[in-house]
């Protein structure tokens, strides 16, 4: 039995933390919003504080929005670093998706407190994190990934140690850019086919079977048709992964025209006030523009 913490107990991070208990570990956790009653219940202890996580775990999860969010949660008042004070061997593991240069940066700082620092966002949304089947990609230290490894594989299938501080940020970013290109593809031809008079059902159901079957296809497409927005990821998140992508486009000095145009349809929904619905629903943009909806509400 170990003593782990977890900050951040959002759709993604209460159930994530739940596999770290279920996995018959000791678990101290700390939110903003009310912790669930699923993980007290289950024998997870609340602290006031971050810092109080740390001082009382081993090793603490972080799972929150945004780059700010993990800056504040680490070095803030009643942070980790905080409660890093006066320890030593501990490890951070923030399974976040935030930018890759801030990540880090912060691995630095908290190595200089004396504890390890891993980088380790995920992919899979609501449902993988529910049925502990995240695909993890981790940047960090070889040996700290060996010693996660075990707590890693309570929440994940598909985990892999990638390089060095900050590589899994890179690698999440990459994923994001692959899911958002593939939804607006997605989205683009099911507008098509449906507004020229197809079954935008059958035709889903023909494509599923031929090379451009996909995940997306299958996933978020089945979303388009039956208008079932409501988020396993929300497109004002996928808007922040699209942003962290073309800052570092920009710095690197490389083009990214495709994800840039998707960024630009999920603005569009976002200035609708659609921000906080599935990212599937990138294809309401395109519907405003063709006068024209896949399916019927409803």
């Amino acid at each position: 039995m170990s003593k782990l913490g977890f900050v951040g107990l959002g759709i993604m991070g209460a159930p994530m933390a739940g596999h770290l208990r279920a996995g018959g570990h000791e678990l101290y956790v700390h939110t903003r919003s009310q912790v669930p009653a699923a993980l007290t219940d289950a024998g997870a202890i609340v602290c006031p504080s971050a810092a109080e996580v740390m001082r009382r775990a081993d090793t603490v999860f972080l799972m929150l929005p945004d780059t700010p969010d993990v800056e504040k949660v680490l070095f803030g008042a009643g942070g980790i670093a905080e409660g890093l004070a006066g320890s030593s061997g501990k490890t951070v593991v923030d399974m976040s998706s935030i930018s890759p240069i801030e990540t880090k940066t912060f691995a630095e700082r908290i190595a200089a407190l004396g504890a390890d620092y891993l980088d380790a966002p995920v992919s899979g949304g609501e449902v993988g994190a529910k049925a502990a089947s995240l695909t993890i990609m981790v940047g960090g230290s070889e040996a700290a990934f060996a010693r996660m490894q075990p707590f890693f594989s309570l929440m994940g299938k598909n985990i892999t140690h990638v390089g060095d501080a900050g590589a899994g940020q890179v690698t999440k970013v990459a994923n994001q850019i692959i899911v958002a290109l593939n939804i607006a593809a997605v989205a683009e031809a099911l507008v098509f086919a449906s507004k020229a008079g197809a079954d935008p059902a059958k035709v889903r159901q023909a494509l599923m079977g031929g090379f451009a079957a996909s995940r997306i296809l299958e996933v978020h497409g089945e979303r388009m048709i039956k208008r079932t927005f409501n988020p396993g990821f929300r497109i004002g998140l996928h808007q922040k992964d699209l942003n962290l992508a073309l800052q570092g486009a920009k710095a690197l000095g490389v083009a990214l025209p495709g994800t840039a145009n998707a960024a630009q349809l999920m603005q569009a929904c976002a200035a609708q006030g659609w921000d906080q619905l599935d990212h599937s629903a990138l294809v309401r943009a395109l519907e405003l523009m063709a006068r024209h909806e896949v399916a019927p509400a409803g």
